[in-house]
């Protein structure tokens, strides 16, 4: 019988944890979010980090900035909160407006606040099988739910489909210095099919609906669903084929309610992480 992952669960059990360490601190963590423009859905992503980060006890600022904001007045903000004793975390939330380029300023971002693991020093420490001062939010929620599930990853066949340096390439780089053998696909690969059809693991992060069919599971594999694209009648689905698959594989994530919650959850805990470690407390 096919397990149905459940990331509400699991995000809700982690941020209880984080909320009793919390409480215990001398000092609250702090999280500053930078919003530019008004993508609408940045404006939600950003409004349930907000509400998640006040529930588990931290300070959060949110700097919401205006679409026009230039390269210099973003940077002399990034400049200030890496500066600021209160922030522990920054994140900066993406996508940006065109006309800023997100690497002038993801780099720019103390790699020891960087909470989103997406600085060149984290991203370094994490492709040479080194600790990272925090791992990216949601390839290290994926590999929380394989674990909170019990799933195999040593030895293992993964089949990451997607590329990004934000999901593909960091969820790789766990998955290998996890012992798994692992085959990176994309929407271009030849064959994907018979590629995907080797997987035990499957993580799919392309953004394209029901790009994984029933026909490219072998029985009893894990699948990851990390897409989230919003449908013609307005509801959210993912990459997967979920209701055709979910009776072929061994576990499977749904859409919403799998790796979404562990997302914010990952954040979360990347904060009271970086706070423990600028105070010396781990």
């Amino acid at each position: 019988m096919t397990v149905i992952i459940d990331g509400r669960a699991c995000a809700e059990k982690i941020l209880e944890n984080i909320k009793i360490k919390t409480s215990k601190l001398n000092k609250k963590p702090g999280l500053s979010v930078i919003l530019v423009g008004e993508n609408p859905a940045s404006k939600v992503y950003v409004k349930n980090k907000e509400k998640k980060a006040i529930e588990a006890g931290f300070n959060s600022n949110v700097y919401r900035l205006p679409e026009n904001t230039s390269k210099l007045e973003l940077l002399n903000l990034i400049d200030k909160l890496n500066n600021e004793d209160n922030t522990d975390g920054i994140l900066l939330q993406l996508p940006l407006p065109k006309h800023l380029n997100p690497s002038d300023f993801l780099d720019k971002i103390d790699p020891k606040k960087d909470v989103d693991g997406f600085h060149p020093i984290n991203s370094g420490k994490l492709l040479n099988n080194e600790k990272p001062y925090v791992i990216p939010c949601t390839p290290k929620g994926i590999i929380r739910l394989l674990d909170e599930y019990n799933i195999e990853i040593a030895e293992k066949n993964a089949v990451v489909i997607g590329r990004s340096n934000i999901v593909g390439k960091p969820v790789s780089m766990l998955l290998l210095n996890k012992n798994a053998t692992v085959t990176i696909a994309h929407s271009k690969t030849k064959n994907l099919i018979d590629v995907v059809k080797q997987a035990d693991i499957i993580v799919s992060a392309t953004g394209i609906s029901n790009i994984i069919t029933k026909d490219m599971v072998k029985e009893g594999a894990a699948v990851i669903d990390v897409g989230i694209i919003r449908g013609e009648d307005g509801k959210l689905k993912g990459d997967v084929d979920f209701n055709n698959i979910k009776d072929i594989a061994g576990f499977i994530t749904p859409v919403p309610g799998g790796v979404g919650p562990m997302t914010i959850a990952m954040l979360m805990e990347n904060t009271l992480e970086l706070h423990l470690l600028r105070n010396n407390l781990c």
